[in-house]
């Protein structure tokens, strides 16, 4: 496509025949949060999902997170955690995100991270979704696709994650 971006998230993609439409907008403009990414798309928030890094208990083995949630929801650290039988979950701060994942922060995304290295979590509630948009793998550049498609191409699956539509700007709504 003329005048779009193509990044390890759409190779991956294209090498794997999943239909996707790439959305590009301008990552110049101020904004800090997957609910200003969905305004800039013109699409609702629901169908926007912030990649959120989620750590285990500290020397826990098991891989860590990322934790996909539409934009209008808030992450539920404690109903994640009852859904994975972990006691103790946290969010990963902006550098530890960056470090772990190897993205900068509003480009973090489930399809250009290492495969395999993280465990990939969709919050439930954007099965009610068609298609959804999820970042690229750099700021400023989306995937629209379906989420069934999402699930298979990351080894991903679908928990109960989230809990009521976000009403503030809390750091589980911070893009990444």
């Amino acid at each position: 496509m003329a005048g779009t971006r193509k990044t390890n998230a759409t190779r991956l993609l294209e090498a794997r025949g999943i239909e996707h439409r790439i959305r590009v907008y301008d990552s110049e403009q101020a904004f800090h949060s997957a609910d200003e990414a969905a305004a800039l798309l013109g699409v609702p928030g629901s169908s926007v999902l912030k990649t959120l890094v989620v750590l285990r208990e500290p020397g826990a083995r098991a891989k860590p997170l990322l934790v996909l949630v539409p934009s209008d929801r808030q992450l539920d650290l404690r109903r994640l955690g009852r859904a994975l039988g972990e006691k103790r979950l946290r969010m990963a701060s902006l550098q530890e995100a960056e470090r772990l994942t190897g993205l900068k922060v509003g480009g973090i995304s489930a399809l250009a991270v290492r495969a395999r290295a993280f465990e990939v979590l969709v919050d439930a509630s954007a099965e009610r979704r068609g298609r959804i948009h999820v970042s690229a793998g750099v700021r400023g550049v989306d995937l629209e696709l379906a989420v069934g498609d999402l699930l298979a191409v990351t080894d991903g699956r679908l928990v109960e994650a989230s809990g009521s539509e976000a009403t503030s700007q809390a750091s589980s709504n911070t893009m990444l």
